[in-house]
């Protein structure tokens, strides 16, 4: 049943009075004649990552009740190097959930996001969306009605003109406001279109990246979400990244979401943080503790974490990010709070105690559970990832946990509770297995897990061959030795890989 909020920014939300969920043909009719919208976009996900559009102009009542019953017909060949020219034609189907108005359109436009189905009417097995779906009701069956929750940290460098007044502290930008941060209203405008737009946003900063170079100034932001269901979770992600991108054109300023821009400087990633839950109740925590099912998931992580790059770490240059003494993890490993590990349980509001209460004296104490809150994150991916396909991934990995016959045996032997660079525990960082370190070893591990993707017809093996044959055409296999030998071809990759996701 849908409960009236009083705040809510998405416009259709407020019109409908009904929970995006909810939506109807009918209702999406209902509010393009109430609104006079003008025009109709159907938006999509190919094969780069990147939000397509088709559009129709809204002139008259039984077309538009014919697009919303039928979908469109489009050359799926062009949108994805997996799909053949011979059998390319595919039907691209609205999600009427998905609705929201496009913040830039100069003539009100209604945009819905689509999935994509074959000639048989039926969805498309290797389409990203769909093996995401695949993913979550394999999980919910393995593990007798659980669901799987997600969000994203989005990262990004903003770039802009320099300004000589105010500089921030190279590599000290982390939560820094105006007038040391130059593009916190950049960032406020674009989580309000996000909001706008459906994302629920838990808060946005900026990020520890900040330097100048030439004339330009580049500034780390990061717009983090709240959990919701892994479904939405990407579908926000999707919407968000190509909001900054398009009020960062409108501004004059560029964007990029690239793992690394330059030597020495902090790298962008898009940390995904998860949570298990069973009616509606978070599983990851029992009796104000880390659960078993949380180290259920946690053993499937660490089992598949090599191959999760493959769906995370798209192209060379994730792989400049991903190298030891930095925060981005390399060892697999999980541990408490600790940035140096790859899966890391941060602070939960485990305690009982009202910080609010002790902090403002006119509120009256109340017992305090914020169990709810407590999540999992996963911290290698960036933003070169397939965010359909990691979220897939991280689904199957947790359900493999619980498919594991010593789950809890191996997240106890991945457990660390010390950072892993530092010299003095050097010896249990050598007991740990290690990322992969360039696109070609994340194709050779992708390999030697393929069965567990592939199980329960999540991802199929036609799907798997050809991520396994992208990875590897990028030829990176000794990218770090012709690197050391040549400098400047990092600057190269760089700029082929800028703007990728």
């Amino acid at each position: 049943m849908y409960k009236e909020q009083k705040i809510c920014l998405n416009p259709l939300v407020q019109q409908l009075k009904k929970d995006p969920k909810d939506f109807t043909k009918s209702d999406i009719i209902k509010y393009i004649e109430d609104n006079d919208i003008k025009i109709l976009n159907f938006r999509y996900v190919a094969g780069d990552g990147r939000l397509k559009a088709l559009n129709f102009v809204v002139s008259d009542s039984d077309y538009l009740n014919q697009i919303l019953s039928y979908g469109e017909r489009i050359d799926g060949s062009s949108l994805f190097s997996f799909v053949e020219a011979g059998s390319s034609d595919l039907y691209v189907i609205p999600r009427f959930r998905t609705a929201f108005m496009d913040p830039f359109a100069e003539l009100p436009t209604l945009c819905l996001l689509c999935s994509y189905y074959t000639k048989d009417g039926t969805p498309l097995e290797t389409s990203p969306e769909y093996i995401l779906r695949k993913a979550c009701n394999s999980f919910k069956e393995v593990t007798g009605g659980m669901e799987f929750n997600a969000m994203g940290e989005l990262e990004y460098y903003v770039i802009g003109d320099k300004e000589d007044l105010f500089l921030a502290t190279d590599q000290k930008g982390y939560h820094e406001a105006g007038p040391f941060s130059k593009f916190e209203q950049f960032r406020a405008q674009t989580m309000f279109y996000i909001a706008q737009t459906g994302g629920n946003i838990k808060y946005g900063h900026s990020e520890v990246g900040n330097f100048t170079l030439g004339d330009k100034i580049y500034e780390q932001n990061e717009i983090e979400f709240l959990v919701t269901n892994a479904e939405d979770a990407a579908n926000q992600l999707i919407i968000a990244k190509w909001i900054i991108r398009q009020l960062a054109y409108e501004y004059g300023l560029d964007v990029t979401f690239a793992p690394k821009i330059t030597v020495g400087k902090a790298g962008s990633g898009m940390h995904i943080h998860t949570q298990i839950t069973k009616n509606g109740i978070n599983q990851y925590v029992e009796n104000g503790q880390l659960s078993k099912v949380a180290k259920t998931a946690i053993a499937g992580f660490m089992q598949c974490a090599g191959s999760l790059t493959a769906f995370g770490n798209t192209n060379p240059t994730s792989y400049f990010r991903l190298v030891p003494h930095q925060e981005a993890p390399t060892s697999i490993c999980w541990g408490d709070r600790n940035r140096s590990v790859l899966v890391r349980v941060p602070l939960g509001w485990l305690s009982k105690n009202d910080m609010i209460a002790n902090e403002n004296p006119l509120e009256k104490p109340n017992a305090i559970d914020g169990s709810f809150k407590q999540t999992v994150e996963f911290r290698c991916p960036d933003g070169s990832a397939d965010i359909y396909l990691l979220l897939a991934g991280l689904v199957v990995a947790a359900r493999s946990g619980f498919e594991m016959n010593n789950a809890l045996q191996f997240a106890e032997e991945t457990y660390v509770n010390v950072n892993i660079f530092h010299a003095e525990n050097k010896a249990k960082a050598d007991s740990l297995k290690s990322l992969p370190t360039s696109c070609w070893e994340s194709a050779e591990t992708l390999q030697q897990h393929r069965e567990i993707y592939e199980r329960h017809g999540v991802f199929t093996p036609h799907m798997i061959d050809e991520l396994i044959k992208k990875l590897k055409s990028f030829n990176d296999k000794d990218i770090r030795k012709e690197l050391d030998k040549n400098p400047n071809r990092m600057l190269e990759i760089v700029k082929q890989f800028y703007h990728c996701g």
